[in-house]
């Protein structure tokens, strides 16, 4: 019985709260239907929303917002800049990737051809293989019949050949990387003048005089700046793997005159 007392005793003084301010609640109610006037809520809840739209603005928003302010007539060239040397950057890398050919397994299936089929069937093997090292190897072993010698010298050209192909392109990557920056420098400039023909023109310096013009000039810069950065990127990874074809490419052409040379002392 006690205990069952305390439990209502402890009921009552944690609910003690809840029941007074359900009736102030009440009451403020009711005098608000009184004084209707005196009633403007959501002034803090307006603020709140504003931040939250505020926080949730998207990157892509972000851009744009900065791209306008940058003035278009001078971001859409350097925008430009960057989709075409993207554009040539990805077809570059799409195709670098395709013309990788895994020459330790190439090499020595066209051993094991040389040694069922002949030259013929190495020469079948390597046509319907794609990439560059499979084309040097078939104009190596088309110039069989007429000596070690002239497959070397024809691995050499058609080598020179093919590593222009990879390179196919590169310039113009080159190009946009170096004319982004440019016509990020020129907006600098042509926002300075005009930031000097205001002060000029009104007689007097003043921030928001100049502000405008100083604001495009380095968006320009820092566009043109980012274009750079991200085609540098692209075009050295497409120097690398470049680099890395013309070895494997130099590697299996060494190690196809070594197979040649044994094909030919062996007389099979």
């Amino acid at each position: 019985m006690r205990k069952l007392i305390a439990l209502f005793m402890l009921a009552g003084i944690l609910f003690a709260p809840v029941f007074a301010n359900a009736q102030d609640a009440e009451e403020t109610a009711a005098q608000e239907e009184t004084t209707p006037v005196a009633v403007q809520p959501a002034a803090s809840p307006t603020i709140v929303d504003d931040e939250i739209v505020a926080e949730e603005q998207s990157f892509h928003q972000v851009v744009k917002e900065k791209f306008i302010e940058g003035d278009p007539l001078y971001m859409t060239p350097v925008l430009i800049c960057l989709i075409l040397g993207l554009a040539v950057a990805l077809e570059r890398i799409i195709t670098l990737n395709l013309s990788t050919t895994n020459t330790k397994k190439l090499l020595i299936k066209v051993e094991d051809a040389l040694e069922t089929g002949g030259i013929e069937a190495a020469k079948d093997l390597t046509k319907s293989t794609k990439g560059p090292v499979a084309s040097i190897f078939t104009q190596g072993l088309m110039r069989y019949s007429e000596g070690i010698e002239m497959v070397e010298k024809s691995i050499i050209a058609y080598g020179s050949v093919e590593m222009g192909r990879l390179e196919k392109g590169l310039i113009w990557i080159s190009l946009f990387i170096s004319l982004a920056p440019m016509l990020g420098f020129m907006g600098t400039v042509i926002g300075m003048i005009g930031a000097f023909d205001s002060i000029e023109a009104a007689g007097d310096i003043s921030p928001s005089l100049v502000a405008g013009g100083i604001k495009i000039a380095l968006l320009t810069t820092v566009a043109g700046l980012i274009v750079a950065i991200i085609l540098q990127l692209f075009y050295n990874y497409c120097v690398a793997k470049i680099d890395s074809l013309v070895n494997d490419m130099e590697d299996a052409s060494i190690s196809l005159v070594d197979i040649l040379v044994k094909h030919k002392l062996t007389g099979k």
